[in-house]
């Protein structure tokens, strides 16, 4: 187990958007989540959501916003364009994803996990109230990005787009900046070696130039480094993208679990 709860940290004079800031512990969400899914069906307070269920999208977006929250020590706005799931169904599924982390933490983390999560599923809540009745008021949403690009901004996993002639990030997804500990749009435009570990730094270059000179898609194991300088072991998808204009390297990430 590697949270470490003694070095969370309040901001000092939290502001209202403010949150807990606690790099190893969103990690360690990120990297048990298929655990807490499996315990959260095995305690049985809820139904088990059925994976292209609203509520298991919830439960996605809910783990982006809550490993970003406390990566950054901020709590911004979660991402929650076309979730329409209303609070009495939401709510008591969050408390029980949460209660499902604290059991997999143990005795000796509970506490920590549960005063970092707690604030956080009611802040999301509070937060889909709002946009429920926003989108009341303004009537149905208007379509915007394509729908590829919408499941790709729902997925769990990160999600990058990089050039390989420049190394700039030209697209992400939320779970790629709740990983990295910054918003999706602050790393589009951000060259990607700004968050490579020097150790693989090599491997994610020859994985990249052999894929996108035509090559198969590529599985690996490599780290990035999250805005605060953690590093973060992952396994990692690349496949190439062309079209007439350029060609890309897609890269799917998620932490390892063993």
């Amino acid at each position: 187990m590697e949270i470490r709860s003694k070095t969370a940290q309040e901001k000092p004079g939290a502001a209202p958007g403010a949150a807990r800031r606690d790099p190893a512990l969103a990690t360690w969400l990120l990297r048990r989540r298929r655990e807490v899914d499996q315990t959260l069906a095995s305690q049985g307070r809820v139904e088990t959501p059925k994976a292209s269920s609203v509520e298991a999208e919830a439960l996605r977006r809910f783990r982006s916003f809550a490993a970003s929250c406390l990566l950054r020590g901020e709590r911004p706005a979660p991402s929650l364009d076309g979730l329409k799931l209303d609070d009495e169904r939401l709510t008591p599924l969050l408390g029980a994803w949460c209660e499902a982390a604290c059991t997999v933490a143990g005795p000796e983390h509970r506490e920590a996990v549960q005063a970092a999560l707690t604030p956080l599923a009611a802040h999301f809540c509070a937060a889909l109230r709002g946009s429920q009745g926003s989108r009341r008021r303004r009537g149905a949403p208007r379509a915007g990005r394509r729908a590829v690009m919408a499941a790709i901004d729902r997925i769990a996993d990160a999600f990058l787009a990089i050039d390989p002639d420049t190394g700039r990030i030209v697209d992400a997804n939320p779970a790629a900046g709740a990983l990295l500990g910054l918003q999706r749009d602050a790393l589009i435009d951000r060259n990607v070696a700004a968050f490579l570990a020097d150790p693989d730094a090599e491997e994610w270059a020859a994985q990249i130039d052999a894929v996108t000179e035509g090559g198969e898609p590529a599985r690996f194991r490599a780290s990035l480094r999250d805005d605060g300088g953690l590093r973060i072991p992952l396994d990692i998808q690349i496949t190439r993208h062309a079209t007439r204009q350029r060609t890309l390297a897609l890269v799917v990430a998620r932490p390892q679990t063993d």
